[in-house]
C-alpha cells in the first residue's frame, strides 16, 4: 500500500499513517482544485487498506412515527403542519402492522425517525401520545423498539437531540442510534442562514448528544449536509470535530455525507444542490481526515451516479428500504437493492448486508441485544445472505 509514492508531501503523509492537521487538509483542498487525482487515489487506498473490497448498506423499513417538529429548518420537507396531508402519526396498530410487513420483505433494520420533541410544541402531539398511553415521544420510541425486537427487527432511532435519560433507555433495545451534526458552524444558526430557526440545530447541542452517546456507549451514526450554504473550512471542521469525539469516546460507527437537494416547497427551494466533483472532493477528504471510518452516501441522492463514489473513498451504502419512501427526501426513491448490487459489482466491489450496528461496534451492544444479532449473524459480523436476500 504505501509504495504508492505521490508528488503531495501531505498525501504521502496521510498514506504513512501520520497525522494532518486542519492547515494540511486545507492545502490538500486547494491543490486538489488545480488536479484532484492524488487525492482521489490516496481517498481510494486508504477505503481499500481499512475496507477491502466490500460495500455494505442496511435492510430497513423507515417508520415516520410523527412529523411534527419544534424546529423549522429552511431546506427541510420532513416536517408537516398539523392540517397537512403529509403529517403522520403513526399507531401502536400502525407500527405493528409495518413491522409485521418489514419482516415478510425481509428487512433487518427498523429505522424510528421523529420530529425533534413535537409535544413541546403542538397540542396535536400531546393529544396522539396521549391516545396511545404515553407522555413523551421517547417513551413511545422506547415501545415501538420493544415491539420490533419482539418481531426479529434491529431499532436505530434518530429522533433529533434526545436527553442523556432517554437515550440511555433506549440503548437497551436500540443497537444503535443516530443525530447529524449537519455542520459545526454557528453562522449557519444566524438570521437568513438555514438553521436560525432550529434550535436544536445549534452546534453545542448536536455536540452535547453526540457526547452523551459517547458516555453512554452507544454506537452512533452522525454526518454533515453539504451545501446548505457552508465554506469548504467549515466542512473539514465538521469532520474534525466528528474525528475528536471519535477519538475521546470511539463509539462514532459511520458517517454520513449527505448532499442537500432542493426541495420546492421549502425556503432553499431555489439554491442550487452540491456540484457532484465537490462532493466527491469532500468523500474523499472525509477519508484521508478519519481514515478507518466507515463512510456513507445515500444513492438515492446521487440516483444517476452513485457508484462512482466508490473511486473516492465509500464503503457503505447506508439504509435502503425495499418497502417504505425516504420520508426525509420523498421525491427521490430508494434504488432496488439488485441494481446497487449490480453496480456496486461492475465497480468492483462485492455488496454485503450489515445490522444498523457495525461488527468492530458489536462489544458496545449488551449480551440481550448482542444474541439476537448472533442468530442471524455470519461469520463476518454481517448479515446472513440466505436471511436477506
Amino acid at each position: 500500500m504505501n509504495n504508492l509514492v505521490l508528488n503531495s508531501e501531505r498525501l504521502n503523509n496521510v498514506l504513512e499513517n501520520k497525522v494532518i492537521s486542519f492547515q494540511d487538509v486545507m492545502e490538500i483542498y486547494q491543490q486538489s482544485l488545480k488536479d484532484s487525482t492524488e487525492l482521489f487515489t490516496t481517498a481510494q487506498n486508504l477505503r481499500k487498506k481499512y475496507k477491502k473490497q466490500t460495500v455494505t448498506f442496511s435492510k430497513k423499513a423507515f417508520f415516520n412515527i410523527v412529523n411534527l417538529c419544534k424546529d423549522t429548518c429552511s431546506y427541510c420537507t420532513y416536517k408537516a403542519e398539523p392540517e397537512e396531508a403529509k403529517l403522520s402519526l403513526m399507531s401502536k396498530q400502525q407500527i405493528t402492522e409495518l413491522l409485521q410487513l418489514a419482516k415478510k420483505y425481509k428487512c433487518v433494520e427498523a429505522l424510528f425517525v421523529t420530529g425533534e420533541q413535537p409535544e413541546k410544541k403542538y397540542p396535536e402531539a400531546k393529544k396522539w401520545l396521549e391516545e396511545n398511553g404515553f407522555s413523551s415521544t421517547s417513551e413511545y420510541l422506547i415501545h415501538a423498539s420493544e415491539l420490533a425486537l419482539e418481531l426479529g427487527l434491529f431499532p436505530h432511532t434518530n429522533a433529533g437531540n434526545l436527553s442523556y435519560d432517554e437515550m440511555k433507555e433506549l440503548k437497551k433495545t436500540n443497537v444503535s442510534m443516530g443525530v447529524m451534526l449537519e455542520n459545526i458552524s454557528e453562522r449557519l444558526t444566524e438570521k437568513g442562514m438555514p438553521h436560525y430557526l432550529a434550535a436544536s440545530k445549534r452546534p453545542k447541542k448536536r455536540l452535547e448528544v453526540l457526547e452523551n452517546s459517547g458516555k453512554l456507549k452507544i454506537p452512533m451514526t452522525t454526518g454533515i449536509l453539504v451545501g446548505i450554504g457552508e465554506t469548504i473550512e467549515e466542512i473539514i471542521q465538521s469532520v474534525f470535530a466528528i474525528k475528536q469525539l471519535h477519538k475521546k469516546y470511539g463509539n462514532i460507527q459511520e458517517v454520513i455525507l449527505q448532499n442537500f437537494q432542493p426541495k420546492p416547497d421549502t425556503i432553499m427551494k431555489n439554491s442550487p444542490s452540491a456540484n457532484e466533483h465537490f462532493f466527491k472532493t469532500v468523500v474523499a477528504l472525509s477519508r484521508i481526515i478519519i481514515p478507518e471510518m466507515n463512510i456513507q452516501i445515500p444513492p438515492n441522492l446521487s440516483p444517476k451516479s452513485y457508484q462512482s463514489f466508490l473511486s473516492v473513498g465509500i464503503n457503505d451504502w447506508g439504509g435502503i428500504s425495499p418497502l417504505t419512501p425516504d420520508f426525509v427526501n420523498p421525491e427521490f426513491v430508494w434504488p432496488e437493492i439488485s441494481k446497487v448490487e449490480e453496480n456496486s459489482k461492475k465497480a468492483g466491489f462485492e455488496l454485503k448486508c450489515r445490522f444498523p450496528v457495525y461488527p468492530e461496534f458489536f462489544s458496545f451492544v449488551s449480551k440481550e441485544l448482542r444474541d439476537k444479532i448472533s442468530g442471524i449473524e455470519n461469520e463476518e459480523g454481517l448479515v446472513k445472505e440466505d436471511y436477506w436476500r
